[in-house]
């Protein structure tokens, strides 16, 4: 197993796999998010009929059966057979030469979903415990404990890759995926391991959460009826986030084993930065806060500097709190260069996707990088004065794009962001 060194190692994304309401892939989800093409729909997780919110991003035409066996399936709940099938999908694209390493040399940092008992459950054995005969108790499966654990998602991450080094689950909610790839990052950095999976994955469109998030007021209830525009970051209109589900699993690796065994580069991770507002539970603070500290120390660490960013994958939730700040955030920052800098959401296609949310933004920073197009803020019809940049609306901009900083904000204050950037002609 490698040991701890004082070197700094450098650290490239080898592979990516995705499961998303734009496609089962991440070839599918960048090509949806590169047409701008909206993945909301009415839901059909559960009969939503009576609920004020009857929309949100959901996964389409997903096979479990092509994921794990029967006997294997049982054990993972939604969310987790969605990280599997991303897992599996990183690893293929990392190549075959990701099993050459020590496995005890390859870690996961995987962000899961919040594990708990569906309402209905709670329902049925309420309603048990206050009638007369208690011998027809509600009770579980022992087996069932596992599709609410949410390392067991992440353990079942780690098995794709043959992961027996570090492995560690990260519940920090929105911002999930984006501390799992840079805390992964930095085990790299550090010689803690040569190779990782991490990313997040989450399925949040029960009715438990829908209600839930609903009653808080978070999630837009004004577009029942038109699901593909309800999600609108940045714009006048916006009333809240649309809830979506997904995973999205990335393999990275330490640079010079990379490049010796021929893998495929698609960026390389060079800045990361973590911190918490220390504001309110819910709301981000309207000065940019602990989102503006992240971002200076993500971009300081790149060595790009703040011209050096030419596009922002954006945490654009199309709440209003969260995209005002961001944008105060982005301002703080980057003074008179955010004016030529490209902002978008791809949360205005697929809703949010929580805990794997920055994974999402990863793919359209990765697409930007390697194609010069940045993805549109679709639904952007009427933008809000008080903003003012550049969110690509609506359409796709042709753009050379060296280096991208991913955005990912949460309940709770939690801020998390890093910076990748071109790996053309860095290999040499």
């Amino acid at each position: 197993m490698s040991t701890t060194t004082t070197a700094v190692r450098r650290v490239a994304v080898t592979g990516v796999g995705a499961v998303t309401p734009l496609g089962n892939t991440a070839a599918e989800t960048w090509r949806g998010l590169a047409e701008g093409r909206s993945g909301v729909s009415r839901l059909e997780t559960f009969d939503a009929s009576t609920f004020p919110v009857r929309i949100a991003g959901q996964v389409k035409d997903f096979d479990p059966k092509a994921v794990a066996p029967a006997k294997r399936r049982r054990h993972l709940s939604r969310a987790a057979l969605f990280a599997l099938a991303a897992a599996q999908e990183a690893v293929a694209d990392a190549g075959e030469g990701w099993h050459d390493a020590d496995p005890y040399d390859r870690g996961a940092v995987v962000a899961g979903t919040v594990g708990r008992p569906e309402l209905q459950e709670l329902v049925d054995m309420s309603y048990q415990l206050s009638s007369s005969d208690f011998h027809d108790l509600y009770r579980q499966a022992p087996s069932d404990v596992l599709l609410r654990n949410q390392n067991v998602g992440v353990s079942a991450v780690a098995g794709a890759g043959d992961c027996r080094g570090p492995v560690v689950s990260v519940s920090t909610a929105c911002a999930g995926a984006a501390h799992a790839i840079g805390e992964a990052y930095r085990r790299i950095q550090e010689g803690e391991c040569a190779q990782t999976l991490a990313g997040g994955f989450d399925a949040l469109t029960t009715w438990m959460d829908v209600l839930g998030f609903s009653l808080l007021g978070a999630i837009t209830d004004r577009w029942n009826d038109e699901p593909e525009r309800a999600s609108r970051p940045f714009d006048s209109d916006r009333s809240g986030f649309v809830l979506g589900e997904g995973a999205v699993i990335v393999a990275l690796e330490e640079w010079d084993s990379a490049v010796a065994r021929g893998a495929h580069i698609h960026a390389e991770l060079v800045g990361y930065g973590s911190t918490l507002n220390a504001y309110r539970i819910t709301d981000s603070p309207p000065d940019g806060g602990g989102a503006v500290t992240a971002m200076r120390d993500a971009v300081a660490e790149s060595g790009l500097g703040p011209e050096g960013i030419d596009y922002i994958a954006a945490h654009g939730t199309s709440t209003p709190g969260n995209d005002a700040s961001e944008t105060t955030a982005i301002r703080g920052l980057f003074g008179e260069h955010a004016e030529r800098l490209c902002v978008s959401s791809p949360k205005s296609m697929t809703g949010h996707l929580t805990s794997a949310a920055a994974g999402v933004n990863l793919i359209a920073a990765l697409g930007a990088l390697r194609e010069g197009v940045v993805p549109p803020t679709i639904n952007l019809d009427t933008p809000d004065p008080k903003l003012g940049l550049d969110y690509v609306p609506n359409r796709a901009a042709r753009r050379p794009v060296r280096a991208a900083l991913v955005n990912a904000f949460a309940f709770g204050g939690t801020n998390a962001c890093f910076v990748v950037k071109s790996p053309e002609g860095a290999a040499a």
